[in-house]
């Protein structure tokens, strides 16, 4: 399967949008802190209602498929990361929200964001996540009943980047080059 670096080259966009979504494509849940209940593993106080949890990890690969069913994997580099957090903050992106990458969120507002530098001292690991260094890692305050319904009904589990990035392939795996060369009239004749 091919594997694209996302990049982010002077004048491009960045993230633009956190969403609220039920699978986050990284595989890594939110924690939700509420007056209500506590999910996971967090100590905070209850009536904050804030969702802490990563919005990208570097070197993971991210599986992608896109609308003509080509499959691929997609991978943030940690400078990459730290320049695209910097850039949704100086920008002002801070109350843009979605769900499930659909509709805008009224009553949702990263509050705080945060890169991991030493994964066994930051504080996403008081919250029971164990990430990399070079973690973005986000807290979103949740004013919106119904989101915090679905939330503690366990719809909504993580978050989701929008965002414009330029990619590069890394990656192909041999099975496919070999299907491509195979595609050249003559070469194997």
């Amino acid at each position: 399967m091919k594997t694209y670096e996302m990049e982010l080259p002077e004048g491009e966009e960045g993230v633009f949008a956190i969403s609220i979504v039920d699978v986050p494509a990284i595989k890594e849940n939110f924690i939700a802190l509420s007056e209500q209940k506590q999910f996971m593993l967090a100590q905070v106080d209850k009536k904050k209602w804030l969702l802490v949890g990563p919005a990208l990890i570097p070197d993971k690969e991210i599986y992608r498929r896109d609308d003509d069913g080509n499959e691929y994997n997609i991978v943030f580099r940690q400078p990459v990361i730290e320049k695209a957090a910097h850039l949704y903050m100086k920008k002002g992106y801070q109350s843009s929200a979605t769900e499930m990458h659909r509709r805008k969120l009224q009553g949702a507002t990263v509050v705080e964001t945060w890169l991991i530098e030493d994964s066994k001292k930051d504080k996403s690991a008081y919250y029971g996540f164990d990430l990399p260094v070079g973690t973005w890692m986000v807290s979103m305050k949740i004013d919106n009943a119904e989101i915090r319904a679905r939330v503690e009904e366990g719809e909504l589990r993580g978050f989701s980047i929008e965002a414009y990035f330029a990619e590069k392939m890394i990656k192909q795996n041999a099975h496919q080059w070999f299907d491509a060369l195979d595609q050249i009239p003559g070469l194997f004749e």
